[in-house]
């Protein structure tokens, strides 16, 4: 991960500013390694004091969020000691509730998973059996680190939704969930504090915090089609949570009826095809929705995840990649460039582990989870 700072990022040597200059130093630690870094070099990369770097690294030792790791060799002066972050001190769950299928996910400090689970879900089912299997697999999982700390639950679920207030809304296909209070009943069902948001823009977060650059839109295939997009380096969600509704713009007027109630809907005719057996087509279609992402938003990447893609990868980025440069061709992306289009590796799996930075984010400081 990427330690370098912005000048807005800087720390600030204010006791109101006491978690956000900790939560500075811990993100550098985290970037760090293993290998570690010392407190002039937090001083330096910060903005903060030395003695304000020893405040802060000493609470976060007596915290066990911190151990030494050692000395680094004389350049002239004192030895420096190193410092580096305990991934294993504390935990994090992400979850992924799909249509049909729950994944799950129990994250170290460092994001690294070292529990995963999945499980069949119906979520047109019952609420409360939904949150029944939900609840049932964070106690499990955390049963793997049973004596350390969980910091808390991130949930990813089809949009839309108020990420804010953790309320559902229309979910295409299953009505019943609008409305409903997902973040406070989950909360209430674990004894956890608990997040929620669009299962593409936890994808795109946990992309973003990998050190995937520039602005990019992260399009989502399985059982549905969602876009997560990330510009100027933070998640963009609308003022609403409605940015990235992608699978519901229209491509075809008097197309098939979709979930949602539209006609010619890109996800209605994606996944029809793919359920045809005509993957090329399916391919297409997703490029000529990726291509007006690229032509409206003027991004530099595309990437593509989800389990329909990860059937056949190489199927759909070139696909995708041929509907894109054929629009460029034509003056589809008015500045002119190249545009790269990759794949999330892992299918379902970095929603899940995106959930996850949802709980994670906000410690280091990071941008991308504002909310």
């Amino acid at each position: 991960m990427n330690g370098s700072r912005t000048k807005a990022q800087a720390g600030a040597n204010l006791p109101a500013l006491r978690h956000h200059n900790a939560a500075l130093v811990l993100d550098l630690l985290r970037a760090a390694g293993a290998e570690g870094i010392s407190r002039l070099e937090l001083a330096e990369r910060t903005g903060l004091t030395p003695q304000a770097v020893s405040k802060i690294t000493a609470r976060l030792r007596e915290e066990g969020l911190v151990v030494g790791a050692g000395l680094r060799p004389s350049t002239g002066g004192k030895p420096r000691t190193v410092l580096r972050l305990v991934p294993g001190a504390q935990f994090a769950v992400g979850l992924h509730l799909d249509r049909d299928g729950l994944t799950a996910v129990l994250v170290d400090l460092a994001g690294r998973p070292v529990a995963m689970a999945a499980a069949p879900l119906d979520f047109g089912g019952p609420a409360e059996q939904v949150l029944a299997d939900a609840a049932d697999v964070v106690r499990d999982l955390s049963a793997a680190e049973p004596h350390k700390p969980l910091l808390g639950v991130g949930v990813a679920v089809p949009g839309p939704l108020d990420h804010r207030g953790g309320v559902l809304h229309r979910v295409t296909g299953f009505p019943k969930w609008d409305g409903f209070p997902l973040r406070d009943a989950l909360a209430e069902r674990t004894g956890l504090p608990v997040t929620v948001d669009k299962d593409t823009n936890a994808a795109a977060l946990a992309l973003s915090l990998s050190g995937l650059p520039g602005d990019f839109a992260y399009l989502h295939l399985g059982t549905g089609l969602g876009a997560g997009l990330v510009l100027g380096g933070e998640v963009h969600r609308g003022a609403r949570t409605g940015a990235g509704e992608f699978g519901h713009q229209t491509l075809q007027l008097d197309g098939p009826l979709c979930g949602c109630g539209g006609r010619g809907c890109i996800e209605a005719l994606c996944l029809a095809a793919e359920a045809r057996g005509d993957r090329a087509e399916a391919a297409r279609v997703l490029g000529a929705g990726a291509a007006n992402l690229v032509g409206l938003l003027d991004i530099d990447r595309v990437v593509l995840g989800g389990r329909t893609v990860a059937a056949d990868e190489d199927a759909y980025v070139r696909g995708v990649r041929a509907v894109i440069e054929e629009r460029a061709a034509r003056g589809g992306r008015g500045g002119g460039g190249s545009v790269a289009v990759t794949v999330a590796e892992g299918g379902d799996r970095p929603v899940a582990e995106g959930a996850a930075q949802l709980v994670l984010a906000p410690v280091f400081g990071r941008v991308g989870e504002r909310r």
